[in-house]
Order: structure tokens, then sequence, then C-alpha cells
């Protein structure tokens, strides 16, 4: 079984995030969660315990209850494949800077073996922005691999690029590549 790790960061695009968990789960690969806080606040670690079957990660200082792990380093030693989905400025700023304050960024920073997707989700300013832009262009060149935004209407009712890839993209998009594997 494929061990794919899902990074959710804190965007209204996370109900997708719950459906890409759901739909990878059911096609017969392993789902671990990491979440940030501010996801949290769209989506409770409940709801991807539920699609998945797995305990969802969303802090560094988890009491364990048996079989103590280093967890961020556990967890990116299972992954195949890494899907930061949706990824935020925020989380794209802060893989670019090498910082590393948070479960889900102290997990893409220990994970060295398996490739990392991510999947931009914002408003279109936030997205253009030339500091967002440059981040992108700088990872790209470190090897992280981007699942385009797509245009569409945003949550705010603007319309225009920054709106996260369709789940299905995304699923062919990691599904070519396990298979490849």
């Amino acid at each position: 079984m494929k061990n794919v790790l899902l990074c959710v960061t804190g965007s209204i695009a996370v109900y997708k995030a719950a459906e890409l968990a759901n739909r990878l789960t059911k096609a017969g690969y392993n789902v671990d969660t990491v979440m940030t806080r501010s996801a949290e606040e769209f989506v409770t670690p409940l709801t991807f315990q539920t699609l998945t079957g797995n305990k969802v990660h969303t802090a560094m200082f988890e009491l364990y209850d048996i079989d103590p792990q280093v967890e961020h380093i556990s967890l990116g030693k299972k992954a195949d494949v890494c899907i930061v989905a949706p990824a935020t400025a925020n989380i794209i700023g802060k893989i670019a800077a090498g910082i590393a304050d948070d479960m889900v960024s102290t997990v893409i920073m220990a994970l060295d073996h398996a490739p990392i997707y991510i999947c931009p989700a914002m408003n279109t300013k936030m997205y253009i922005n030339p500091i967002v832009q440059k981040n992108i262009k700088d990872l790209s060149a470190l090897g992280y691999r981007f699942i385009e935004s797509r245009e569409s209407r945003l949550a705010c009712g603007d319309v225009g690029i920054g709106a996260m890839a369709n789940v299905e993209d995304i699923i062919n998009t990691i599904e070519t590549y396990l298979q490849g594997m």
C-alpha cells in the first residue's frame, strides 16, 4: 500500500482537501494527515480522521499514547509522496525560507526522499504577488512540484487565478507519480 502524506493549511479550500483525503483512501492509499492550527479553523481533525481512519497530527508536542515516536520524522520516513493542499502563501513562504515552526512546516523540512506536491490556494492578489511568485519559482528550482492554481470565482467574490486545482487533477498527478515508482 502506498503512503500519502497530506499537509493541510488554512484556506477555504480545506473542504477540497477533505474530499482529496476521502478519494485517495477509497482508492486504496494510506493517507496520513497533518494540519496547521489555521486549517483547524475551517475543518476539524475529526473529519480527516474519520475519512482516512488514521490519527491526524496537529501539534508539535503532543503526548504519546503508546509507542512514542518523533512524529515529524516518522511521518516523513513513511511517505511515498507528500501533498500540501491547500497551500497558502504563508506555508509557501515558510518552506522557501526554511522555517519549521509548526507540525506541517517541520514535517516538510524533514522529508528528504519523497516528492512534495504543492497546491496553491489563495486570493488572486496574493497569488500574483511578486514575493509569492518568487517563492514558487525558487521552490520549483529546488525540486518542489506545483499543481497549479486555476482561475475561478474565489471565496471573496473576485474572479481570477488562485483557486486550488481540482481534486481530480491532483489525484491524477499523484497516481501518475505513484504508478511510476
